[in-house]
């Protein structure tokens, strides 16, 4: 049984509704109350049905939403949170919000409130990690990461369709996994060291797309090898 993704598109449209719920918005439902379980049972059955007998939602209906091939699946359930950390992120950074800042404030912004809505759940985080990083699940786990740096560049008003989609979401990726790694450790007061750690390394995300743009520019009108071929096979007429 295979759940349909979930998307920034969907999540707008997954508030519950009470009398007849949708698979999709009881994972988002549940999925923060299974975080708040998980640091101490793990992502397990036993923290879904925490979880459902919290949120009121049948046990049975529960274990549906979270079905995999082999009973109750970890990996759906990471991949429900961090949907829903999603949704509450763009809650938190409305397009009037972050169209007041530039875009180097939009990128730190987001990212510091995935961090702060899940800084209550540090240990559920790590424990989820650790159900990623197996081998089995690496696929999974790039999707997952691809999907919450593609949100914060949509949010952020990103519209590239060439190479800069792909390369803005690549850089963001390594140094939004590279914060998490700090995040995860720091103890500061306000998570200080890694809002610093942060701000090190988007200034370095401005530096290359400045340096980037840069040099396309100075090479926009230089002749083109692949051009110059191409007319030698088929001349203007």
């Amino acid at each position: 049984m295979t759940a349909d993704p979930i998307t920034l598109d969907n999540m707008a449209d997954a508030t519950p509704d009470p009398a007849d719920p949708t698979l999709d918005e009881l994972r988002l439902v549940l999925a923060p109350a299974i975080a708040a379980n998980a640091a101490f049972d793990g992502w397990s059955e036993a923290a879904l049905a925490m979880a459902a007998e919290g949120e009121g939602v049948d046990p049975d209906i529960a274990t549906l939403a979270f079905a995999g091939d082999r009973g109750i699946s970890a990996v759906r359930m990471i991949d429900a949170w961090f949907a829903s950390v999603d949704a509450r992120m763009a809650e938190m950074l409305p397009p009037p919000t972050l169209a007041a800042m530039k875009i180097r404030a939009r990128i730190a912004a987001l990212v510091e409130a995935r961090l702060t809505i899940m800084a209550a759940d540090r240990e559920a985080l790590r424990r989820a990690l650790t159900i990623l990083a197996m081998p089995q699940n690496l696929a999974e786990a790039a999707k997952l990461g691809w999907r919450s740096v593609d949100a914060m560049w949509r949010l952020a008003g990103d519209t590239a369709t060439d190479y800069n989609h792909y390369t803005k979401r690549a850089i963001l990726l390594g140094v939004y996994g590279a914060t998490v790694t700090v995040f995860l450790d720091d103890d500061s007061e306000g998570h200080a060291d890694t809002r610093a750690f942060l701000d090190r390394r988007i200034d370095g995300i401005m530096r290359f797309e400045k340096a980037k743009a840069g040099f396309l520019k100075r090479t926009e009108h230089r002749p083109s090898l692949s051009r110059f071929i191409g007319r030698l096979r088929y001349p203007a007429v």
